[in-house]
């Protein structure tokens, strides 16, 4: 297919989405759905907030923050004796950024928010910069999961809930923050609102089921228009309420959260068959990712060495990026942070990420100053769920499933599956095997489990295997397992030989990470399978590895 035939095929099956969603009854969304029920439980006053996510370097921070309703004017952040006014992010005054660089390295500074006349908006609250790059900190911890995206189904609980609700999404945030990470890493599918696929619903068999989720959402989308100023920016915010504010609220404001976008966050599933293909994504989907980062999580300080040819932001106060962040925690951890869908390329050199970003984390995975170097991709290595937009070819068979199945060839094989996707997973595993310990922590896969790659087709680690390991979807109801969804149950890919650490496990989770000088520890806690009331939800260790550094 053509790129003009497929462009006209997202404009025909966006424009039939808008029809037959404006055709559909739906509830009235006033306020912020389920806000009023997140409370942390530490006494703190978060006055009108909506919101509030932080992102730290050892130099600068940056912070979201949303409100109930709009502000007569914009608010100021008092750090320590500094002030920095809020830049508005939306049209009606709700969104606002702020972003502070110069800071002093691994130093707790003291955050007032004021109204513009002064007063007080909520409670003080505390947050640290990170240690400098030339550091010799002995320990950090990290959270890390997947997936925290989803609708609020008013569907009593059953086989067929789709997402669960914030309540439970909260429950596990809670877990995390138990355990007092120096910081976070939330891995991809924020939000779940696929425009290519919603108007199916309404016909699908299943419909019955799907109708709760459909007649609750008036989001309507319109592709001809701008996100910000237009219709559309309401729209996202009725998404981005429910699905993001409504979970994180404020009890992440003391420690930093790294977010990385992958499919869903550009408001479509990585599909690709004769009919349709939805990536790379076109202008007004990647308005839709970027608007959401804008008003809802924040940016990735980054040092001045960064490729600036996709995703610099312009700040006077510090550099931004957006799809690729880096993560430095002294000489003991860097953590690579990258976007495999919105930059993917199809053709004779097609790749998940272009080509200077690959050469940029390569360089950073062989840092000989870094103790210890974690890739985060969005999309997983070392298994495949039969999906299109995957680094492997595996075309794996369904039994029966909810949604479309994969598009396939004539061959059998993938519909527009790439071989250069492999090739550069291939040379990313090198890199990560050039050191010990490498070790992979990715979003995406709606399942709990971790493998030791020994080899992948031609290339043997030796003694210096692979460790990736799935962080653990949080939103995932269930009708969102992958032997549920679409009727395959994910496996190794037939190209790598991986010992299984833990077997992959379709259920909710999260990862803890720790790294010390000598050694890492993986620990994966599943909750319970099925649904589970969020009061009373007790984690097990489903994990508890240590991987040693010599």
């Amino acid at each position: 297919m053509s790129r003009d035939a497929e462009s006209e095929t997202l404009h025909l099956s966006r424009r039939r989405f808008l029809e037959g969603a404006l055709a559909l009854p739906a509830v009235a969304a006033t306020g912020l759905v389920g806000c009023t029920d997140d409370d942390p439980g530490d006494g703190w006053d978060r006055g009108p907030i909506a919101h509030l996510i932080p992102c730290t370097s050892h130099r600068a921070f940056v912070i979201k923050v949303s409100f109930r309703h709009a502000l007569e004017g914009d608010p100021v952040l008092h750090v320590d004796d500094r002030s920095v006014p809020g830049v508005r992010s939306d049209s009606a005054g709700r969104f606002y950024a702020f972003t502070l660089g110069g800071l002093q390295a691994a130093t707790t500074y003291t955050l007032r928010l004021h109204d513009s006349n002064g007063a007080p908006l909520c409670d003080a609250w505390p947050l640290a910069t990170l240690p400098a790059p030339d550091a010799r900190p002995e320990h950090v911890r990290v959270g890390a999961f997947t997936c925290a995206g989803g609708p609020q189904i008013p569907t009593p609980p059953s086989l067929f809930h789709a997402f669960k609700p914030a309540a439970y999404r909260r429950r596990l945030f809670d877990e995390v923050l138990s355990t007092s990470p120096d910081l976070v890493i939330a891995n991809g599918d924020h939000v779940y609102f696929d425009l290519s696929t919603m108007a199916p619903l309404a016909d699908h068999w299943a419909a019955p089921f799907f109708a709760p989720f459909v007649e609750s959402l008036n989001a309507i989308f319109d592709p001809e228009q701008p996100v910000l100023g237009t219709s559309n920016e309401a729209a996202l915010t009725i998404v981005g309420d429910d699905q993001i504010a409504a979970s994180y609220g404020v009890r992440f404001r003391s420690t930093p959260v790294f977010f990385v976008t992958d499919d869903h966050d550009y408001f479509e599933n990585d599909d690709a068959t004769p009919e349709i293909v939805t990536f790379p994504p076109d202008a007004f989907h990647r308005a839709l990712r970027n608007t959401l980062q804008r008003l809802y999580f924040p940016e990735f300080p980054a040092d001045d060495d960064h490729p600036a040819l996709f995703d610099r932001v312009a700040n006077a106060a510090t550099p931004l990026t957006t799809h690729f962040g880096r993560v430095r925690y002294g000489d003991l951890l860097g953590v690579l942070l990258y976007d495999c869908g919105g930059f993917l390329s199809l053709g004779d050199d097609a790749r998940l990420v272009p080509p200077a970003v690959e050469a940029w984390l390569d360089a950073e995975t062989r840092r000989e100053d870094t103790l210890h170097v974690v890739q985060a991709p969005s999309h997983p290595m070392g298994w495949t769920a039969g999906k299109w937009r995957e680094w492997y070819p595996d075309a794996l068979e369904s039994t029966g499933s909810l949604v479309a199945s994969v598009g396939r060839d004539a061959e059998g094989g993938k519909y527009l599956w790439q071989p250069g996707w492999f090739a550069q997973h291939q040379r990313l595993l090198a890199g990560l095997a050039s050191r010990p310990g490498g070790l992979v922590v990715s979003g995406d896969l709606h399942a709990l489990g971790a493998v030791r790659i020994t080899k992948s087709a031609d290339v043997e680690f030796g003694d210096r295997p692979v460790v990736s390991v799935l962080s653990g979807p949080v939103g995932v109801g269930d009708m969102g397992w992958p032997s549920r969804a679409r009727g395959v149950d994910s496996a190794i890919p037939k190209a790598l030989d991986a010992e299984e650490l833990l077997t992959l496990d379709e259920r909710n989770g999260v990862t803890i990470l720790e790294f010390d000088r000598g050694s890492s520890r993986v620990r994966t806690l599943g909750c319970p399978a099925g649904w589970t009331d969020p009061s009373v939800i007790e984690f097990d260790a489903a994990l508890d590895l240590e991987l040693p550094l010599a």
